[in-house]
C-alpha cells in the first residue's frame, strides 16, 4: 500500500480550514471546515482530534458503525466548543473517513467532501453522496449534474458535523479486490478539476496527491484543497 497526502490553502483564501488524518491502522480522514474567520479551522481540527482519540483504542476492524460513532462524537465536541465560546456559533465541518482492513473497506461520511474508488483501472467511481442542496435537486430530477456545477447555491450543505444537533451519517462497506486506488478529497478539488482529469492523474502520476492539488491551483484554486490517495497497487 502506498499513501500520498497533500493540502493547500489555495489562491484566494487566507487560511486553510481543511484538515486531514493519515494514521495506523489504515485510517484516512478528510475534513473541510466552515464558519468564517478561524472557526472552520477549529471545527475540522476538533473533528480530526476527536476521531483519532476515539478510534485509537478500538481493535480492528473498525466497521462503518464505529466510524459513524466517531463522527457523532466529534459533532458533540464541536457543539460543546460553541457552547463554551458563542463567537464560534455556526462553525462545522465535513467528514469523510475510510478504514481498510484485510480485503474490506469501511467508510462514514457527512457533507460534500468525497470518497472515490478506482477499481482495476476501470472508471472512477464516487462512493459517497454529496449532502448538499443542489445534489438533492439533482436526485429529484430538478437539476442536471451539469447545471448543479454552476448553481449559485452549490455550496449549501444539508448535513455538516457540529453545525446542527442531529446529523445523519452515511455509511457503507465493500470488498477490496485487486489493484485499487482510493481518493479522499475536499470540494476544493472537485469544484476545480473534472472527474475525468482526476482519474487520469490517479492512473499516471508518481505523486497523485500533489498532482491533484496542482491541477486545482492551475484551474483557479478558489478554495482550500486537500487530497489523500491510497494505492493498493502492487
Amino acid at each position: 500500500m502506498k499513501v500520498y497526502q497533500c493540502t493547500n490553502v489555495g489562491k484566494v483564501r487566507k487560511n486553510n480550514e481543511d484538515s486531514l488524518l493519515v494514521t495506523d491502522p489504515n485510517i484516512f480522514v478528510a475534513a473541510d471546515g466552515m464558519g468564517g474567520a478561524a472557526a472552520g479551522e477549529v471545527a475540522s481540527g476538533i473533528l480530526i482530534d476527536t476521531v483519532k482519540k476515539f478510534l485509537a483504542p478500538i481493535p480492528e476492524p473498525l466497521d462503518e458503525k464505529i466510524l459513524a460513532k466517531s463522527i457523532l462524537k466529534a459533532s458533540a465536541a464541536i457543539l460543546n466548543e460553541v457552547y463554551k465560546n458563542p463567537a464560534l456559533k455556526g462553525m462545522g465541518t465535513t467528514a469523510t473517513i475510510l478504514h481498510l482492513y484485510n480485503n474490506q473497506a469501511y467508510f462514514a461520511h457527512v457533507g460534500d467532501s468525497r470518497l472515490y474508488r478506482l477499481k482495476n483501472n476501470s472508471s472512477l467511481e464516487q462512493i459517497t453522496t454529496d449532502h448538499s442542496y443542489v445534489e438533492e435537486l439533482v436526485r429529484r430530477g430538478e437539476l442536471t449534474p451539469e447545471q448543479a456545477k454552476v448553481h449559485p447555491m452549490k455550496n449549501i450543505l444539508t448535513q455538516a458535523v457540529g453545525a446542527m444537533v442531529d446529523i445523519e451519517v452515511e455509511t457503507g462497506s465493500f470488498n477490496v479486490d485487486g489493484d485499487e486506488v482510493f481518493l479522499l478529497c475536499t470540494d476544493g478539488l472537485t469544484n476545480m478539476v473534472e472527474d475525468a482529469d482526476i482519474e487520469k492523474i490517479l492512473l499516471t502520476s508518481d505523486n497523485p496527491a500533489e498532482k491533484l492539488i496542482q491541477a486545482a491551483l492551475d484551474n483557479g484554486g478558489h478554495d482550500n484543497v486537500t487530497a489523500i490517495v491510497v494505492s493498493m497497487a502492487s
